[in-house]
């Protein structure tokens, strides 16, 4: 198997590294042409070096905004007494004060990088064939459009930056100066960027799950048109039936070409990694790259010998074998939401480790805790525990639950979509565990739920809320319907400004040009 992240690439992602500001833009190209860009095996260790990057800066950040503010994770304290991490963000309390992320959440260092690469390789490096030079465009202009929607999601209009002319020697403070744009032509950019993905793959399949590929500019193109299809923010109004149809077409660009693993847990597994569910994933390695998985796992001395399983036995020993690396315990699952997993789905003790922290002398089990399992890594070549399960992006199940929510979308029925994943999930007691058509309404809050089961910590909860509807056509984020923990939305309806994020002060004191999000 080839490996991707060679040591060249990381050192000159780390060389790339710009400096900061109100963009985080990089004042100056120590890759210019003059020095660089000479031969094909320099492009593609920049790639290489995209792709490290992307992997490093993104993984925490997909979780963090994607999937913190959804309204599954317990806040303040865990079930083991640690505190808890992101309460602000969890709570939904950001303000302009209080952003939760600055700086654009860090996006316009790795889109630098990624215009950087486009302009050489579009416009220089006359030594590629023409085949390799639409692989590699196809790859960056993909990427690319996956940060700036990404931005969009966040934040509406954003500063829309494609050349690299803060590269090129020392600019002045003034050309860091950047407004925002609308969301509307936000929302275009990112179309033509991911059409022009797709147009530069052309029929090249080539498949890495490690890579960008076609496959995973399809499935963005899909999010995309999704998305624009279904919400609506201050300066940009969904665009309905035409998208989701372009979404659909996306989709089927995908289906058959991968397949569900037959046992769920096996997708995480260190030992099926790249399998055949997996379309784009970031790989860690041993002796290569660890991930954060030991924050959603015990310490020792706080768990064993005091937690009680399931079945009211005290768990003494070390039970998912980390060897004393568990983290310190900043994330931990709601039991409202634990709950809603049938013991017959496999999905549920896939993703989670359940405890009980009490027993009544009657057996009565009490202050339930879980912890997520999907990053629980393995033992390394000498027998420590290393954090290394590949951390998912795209795969199939994903590509099933979207189809599903288009054809939901256009009309047409989904169960048999939903129902291909539940089978998975069920196994042996998949009958009289299967979904029936319902309305519109009844559709789509079953692909929610199936999709939170599905795709917990994979970072997708908070965007399909935002993103999926109620009988109303409004937004599930303010429907208490799609609320684990309680009767009304996740965000009510006279802070419904939040669907966005704010800017933080400090960059708008940096560049004057900057608005704030409206609503903050």
């Amino acid at each position: 198997m080839k490996k991707i992240f060679y040591i060249a690439s990381l050192c000159l992602v780390s060389a790339l590294t710009p400096s900061c500001d109100a963009l985080d833009l990089s004042p100056e190209d120590y890759y210019g042409a003059g020095n660089y860009w000479n031969n094909a095996s320099q492009v593609e260790s920049f790639m290489l070096g995209l792709h490290s990057h992307m992997r490093s800066n993104n993984y925490q950040r997909m979780y963090n905004l994607g999937e913190a503010r959804g309204g599954t994770l317990r806040i303040g304290t865990s079930s083991i007494g640690t505190s808890l991490n992101l309460a602000d963000i969890c709570a939904q309390n950001i303000s302009e004060d209080n952003p939760g992320y600055s700086n654009f959440a860090g996006f316009y260092s790795q889109i630098m990088q990624v215009n950087h690469f486009i302009t050489e390789v579009e416009n220089n490096c006359t030594f590629l064939s023409e085949q390799a030079r639409s692989y590699y465009l196809g790859q960056a202009y993909g990427i690319r459009a996956f940060y700036y929607f990404s931005l969009f999601r966040t934040y509406g209009g954003v500063p829309l930056i494609t050349t690299v002319e803060l590269l090129d020697g020392k600019p002045s403070a003034e050309k860091f100066y950047t407004e925002r744009s609308t969301p509307e032509a936000t929302m275009a950019f990112i179309k033509e960027d991911i059409n022009k993905s797709e147009q530069y793959f052309g029929s090249n399949n080539t498949h890495d799950a490690y890579m960008w590929s076609k496959y995973a500019t399809l499935m963005l193109k899909a999010e995309i048109y999704m998305w624009a299809a279904k919400v609506s923010i201050t300066g940009f109004n969904a665009t309905g039936t035409a998208d989701l149809q372009t979404a659909k077409a996306a989709l089927q660009g995908v289906i058959g070409q991968f397949e569900l693993q037959e046992d769920y847990a096996s997708i995480f597994s260190t030992k099926k990694k790249k399998n055949s569910e997996i379309i784009f994933a970031y790989p860690f390695v041993e002796n290569e790259a660890t991930n954060w998985g030991g924050m959603f796992l015990y310490q020792d001395a706080l768990f064993l010998g005091q937690a009680h399983g399931r079945d009211g036995q005290v768990i003494q020993n070390d039970t998912l074998n980390l060897k004393g690396t568990g983290g310190v315990f900043r994330y931990e699952y709601t039991e409202d939401f634990f709950k809603t997993y049938k013991p017959e789905d496999t999905r549920r003790d896939g993703s989670f480790l359940e405890y009980y922290m009490t027993k009544a002398e009657d057996g009565t089990l009490g202050e339930f805790g879980c912890m997520m399992t999907k990053m629980q890594g393995t033992l390394s070549s000498t027998g420590t525990h290393i954090y290394i399960s590949d951390i998912m992006v795209y795969r199939y199940s994903d590509v099933l639950l979207m189809m599903a929510e288009c054809e939901n979308g256009l009309g047409n029925p989904c169960a048999s979509y939903i129902n291909e994943v539940r089978a998975r999930a069920y196994g042996e007691n998949f009958a009289g565990n299967e979904y029936v058509e319902g309305t519109y309404a009844e559709n789509e809050l079953a692909i929610l739920q199936e999709r939170d089961k599905e795709f917990v910590g994979e970072g997708k909860r908070w965007f399909d809320i935002l993103r999926m509807h109620d009988a109303d056509g409004k937004s599930l984020v303010f429907s208490g319907s799609a609320n684990y923990s309680g009767e009304t939305g996740i965000l009510p309806a006279t802070e419904s400004y939040k669907v966005l994020w704010p800017l933080d002060k400090s960059a708008m004191n940096v560049n004057p040009l900057l608005e704030q999000t409206p609503g903050y």
